[in-house]
């Protein structure tokens, strides 16, 4: 019988949380440059934030594994909104120093990838107990992603100005406790035991329960298997080492750069939501694009392209102008080619990987592609407190530049095409009798 109470629940869960945690990515950068108006410290926080939470994507399925999938997406999201919520409590009473507020957001970073490991294993699950096709599953959980963090920015830049950055974290804090209601009352799915391990660990190997040593060995086993097929496929690496970069340096971009011009040339952290609520809806319109178009367009000159226009202009507009308007213009277009480049990237993972490496792999391109997540804003952090504003966004912007050139100058990269069609062999005619 077709039950849909479970995958709606999870997906409202899912975009309530979200959103939360988009409008605490604004307000707890903006707290900690208007308490100490250190750039190297707000990229520390940043650094503190992501780190466990990669980290615990790429290490904690097998815990949850064991603690099954519906009880560690509650637990998770338990966790984070009592630790999330003690940043405005130690705000208020006085007790917010540096040293806390990283304790907290670690704690909170571990919780958020316990939780969002349990969610991505529970998507297929409820959607099957729904009836619901996979594909459209995994379309309307992205969408609920994108729709999150395009609502969440610019309503966390208003409520800043309103009503502080403490009460956005605490609001962050409460959607945390929503979904975890959410998922203990209404997430309930009959999952068959050797159905039950689905969550994977960072490198996308399923883990079986009983056996540690067992377990471990194949583990290694299978996780070598799929680092051995991305050695020998050089357009695979060069898709992970662009999407390592540019990812690093997009999170110094975002969580120190940005905010540190906002607030020396604008003042208002409503700009600052603006900026990122204009940016997720050219995200969001380029996805769209790049689903239409996708198909009719070469891979790789839309692939350079997007690159080309969503990166680097973003870096130099910040140092040309102190206005807000043509940075927001500049936001809408950059944002909308980025946005296109995703039906590319994976459509060329899906067709280069064989079928029974494809969950190993695509978890290594994943987690590989996060990897320099967690130090972008620490990097960009000092490097404003060393080198300045104006020459860390030069900096940023030439490498991004650079590494974005890429497609035009290494020969793997003419692999970036679509695979020639079969050709079928004309049927014979049956011989005359």
């Amino acid at each position: 019988m077709k039950r849909r109470a479970p995958f709606l629940a999870l997906l409202s869960s899912y975009t309530i949380s979200v959103a939360g945690t988009s409008m605490s990515a604004l307000a707890i950068p903006w707290l900690v440059l208007t308490s100490t108006g250190s750039a190297a410290k707000t990229g520390l926080v940043g650094f503190a934030t992501m780190a466990p939470y990669v980290a615990a994507m790429a290490l904690i399925g097998p815990l949850v594994d064991r603690a099954g999938l519906r009880r560690s997406f509650v637990l998770g999201n338990a966790v984070a909104a009592v630790v999330v919520g003690a940043i405005p409590l130690a705000q208020a009473l006085g007790a917010l120093h540096l040293p806390v507020l990283l304790a907290l957001v670690a704690v909170a970073g571990v919780a958020r990838g316990a939780a969002d490991c349990a969610n991505s294993a529970l998507v297929p699950t409820t959607a099957e107990t729904a009836g619901t096709p996979l594909e459209r599953a995994a379309g309307l959980t992205s969408g609920a992603n994108r729709t999150a963090l395009l609502l969440g920015a610019p309503l966390a830049g208003a409520l800043v100005v309103v009503a502080g950055a403490p009460v956005v974290v605490a609001i962050d804090a409460a959607t945390f406790a929503v979904a975890a209601v959410i998922g203990a009352i209404w997430v309930r799915v009959a999952v068959p035991p050797s159905r039950h391990a689905a969550c994977r660990s960072g490198a996308g190997q399923r883990l079986p329960v009983a056996g540690a040593g067992s377990a471990l060995r194949r583990y290694r086993r299978d996780l070598a298997a799929g680092l051995t097929f991305l050695r020998g496929d050089r357009l695979l690496l060069g898709i992970i080492t662009m999407s390592a970069v540019t990812n690093l340096l997009d999170q110094g971009l975002s969580e120190v750069m940005l905010p540190v011009w906002v607030r020396e040339r604008i003042g208002s952290a409503g700009a600052l939501g603006l900026i990122a609520g204009i940016g997720g809806l050219g995200s969001v319109l380029g996805n769209l694009v790049g689903a239409w178009l996708g198909p009719r367009l070469s891979r790789r000159k839309l692939f350079t392209v997007g690159f080309l226009v969503g990166g680097s202009p973003r870096f130099f507009v910040l140092v040309l102008t102190a206005a807000l308007s043509p940075v927001l213009a500049l936001y809408l277009v950059s944002d909308a080619f980025g946005g296109s480049l995703n039906s590319v990237i994976g459509a060329t993972s899906y067709e280069r990987i064989p079928d029974e490496l494809r969950a190993r792999v695509l978890g290594t391109i994943r987690a590989s592609a996060w990897i320099g997540i967690p130090f972008g804003a620490l990097f960009a952090g000092y490097a404003v407190a060393w080198l300045g504003l104006r020459a860390t966004l030069l900096g940023f912007g030439a490498a991004y530049l650079l590494t974005t050139l890429a497609p035009l100058v290494f020969p793997a990269w003419r692999q970036l095409r679509r695979p020639e069609p079969v050709p079928v062999e004309p049927r014979q005619p049956a011989p005359a009798v």
